[in-house]
């Protein structure tokens, strides 16, 4: 099960604010402007900013 589209609509990056997308792989929410990964573990994502990975 995928998160649907109205969750991801309302959701956005603890650290900035900004706006959120899902990866290719479906299994994380980036943030373009922090270059943050948030992981999402059986369908939940884990929207916490220690927990995030840094993107390249």
């Amino acid at each position: 099960m995928a998160i649907s589209k109205e969750l991801l609509n309302i959701l956005a990056c603890p650290k900035c604010k900004g706006d959120i997308h899902l990866n290719k792989g479906e299994d994380g929410l980036i943030c373009d402007r922090c270059k943050l990964l948030y992981e999402i573990k059986d369908d939940i994502p884990i929207m916490l900013i220690d927990e995030a990975k840094q993107l390249s």
